[in-house]
């Protein structure tokens, strides 16, 4: 039996899924669970070390890259725990306010992720577009304004969704469809009328998700025009070169993001282990990849990275 608050009908715990009829093999399942995270800890990790040890880099592009590294930090520990906790120790209740918190700062990370790649595309753009005025405009004052308005929009947007959810009753039942906590998941238990959930959360997507990727989608515009009036085609290969990476990082996150949008609003005949293993791919493959791409297309990181393990050796 599932015990529920008898004032607000809330259940004590959800419950937590893994890959249904598979739980024989959730210790084999795990593994690449555990890989993934080590690889997005220690990559990630690395490229704050990397900046933060040498002054050099102490510039926009990498400050901003720094930020995008301590937000895939707290994606990956956000769902950490319970992840591990269902493939390994087969933990699969949660407590009610436990799951809200986990909801809250898996999407917050997901709205700062966005936020924060808007910020690289607008240095990308002053740094190809406007070059000479570069340091004037990204000044590292600045940046810590840009950082903070990108935390202060995220947390804004997402505050409203635990009270939108703790309105609901939830009595359908307390299977959750993944290993961890999102807003659309839970309120498919509740048995009450979710328009105003279902319009915020449509609305949080347009103004986050929408008006960023439209955001960037300007400023490549800008950056491929400017691009194409140089004269020189290396110094236009060389321009693009360094929008490169970003633009891998950008196709990381919105690219399952909106695949797994459109499977959830119009792909009902879809097989619900793909919904899962988009949902994954959406929450792991960035914050896993995002270090390995900068480290492999950025010449000074890998610089960095050769200097550090050269000393470790020494």
């Amino acid at each position: 039996m599932v015990g529920f608050n008898s004032t607000s009908f809330h259940p004590a715990t959800f419950q937590l899924t893994g890959f249904p009829g598979q739980e024989a093999v959730y210790h084999w399942i795990a593994i690449p669970f555990v890989v993934l995270y080590v690889t997005a800890v220690v990559g990630n990790c690395l490229v704050l070390c990397i900046v933060w040890a040498d002054r050099r880099l102490h510039q926009p592009m990498y400050l901003f890259l720094c930020m995008l590294s301590v937000n895939d930090l707290g994606m990956a520990l956000s769902t950490l725990p319970t992840v591990l906790g269902t493939f390994l120790f087969h933990f699969t209740d949660i407590a009610f306010n436990s799951c809200l918190a986990q909801m809250f700062f898996i999407h917050l990370f997901s709205h700062i992720d966005s936020g924060i790649l808007v910020a690289m595309a607008f240095d990308r753009f002053v740094a190809i577009c406007n070059p000479l005025r570069y340091g004037t405009i990204l000044t590292h004052p600045r940046i810590v304004r840009i950082g903070l308005a990108v935390v202060i929009k995220g947390t804004s947007t997402i505050i409203p969704f635990p009270f939108l959810i703790k309105r609901l009753p939830i009595c359908k039942s307390n299977v959750l469809s993944h290993a961890y906590c999102l807003h659309s998941d839970m309120i498919r238990l509740a048995c009450a009328d979710l328009t105003v959930n279902n319009v915020y959360g449509l609305f949080t997507i347009v103004f986050t998700f929408g008006l960023d990727s439209l955001f960037i989608i300007f400023s490549y515009i800008k950056i491929l025009k400017t691009v194409l009036n140089i004269a020189s085609h290396e110094q236009r290969l060389t321009a693009l070169n360094t929008c490169i990476s970003h633009i891998c990082a950008v196709l990381l996150f919105f690219v399952p993001i909106t695949s797994l949008s459109v499977i959830h609003r119009f792909g009902k005949n879809v097989p619900h282990v793909v919904q899962i293993l988009m949902s994954y791919v959406y929450l792991f493959v960035p914050p896993v990849l995002n270090p390995v791409i900068y480290s492999v297309k950025t010449k000074e990181i890998r610089k960095g990275i050769f200097r550090l393990f050269s000393r470790d050796i020494m």
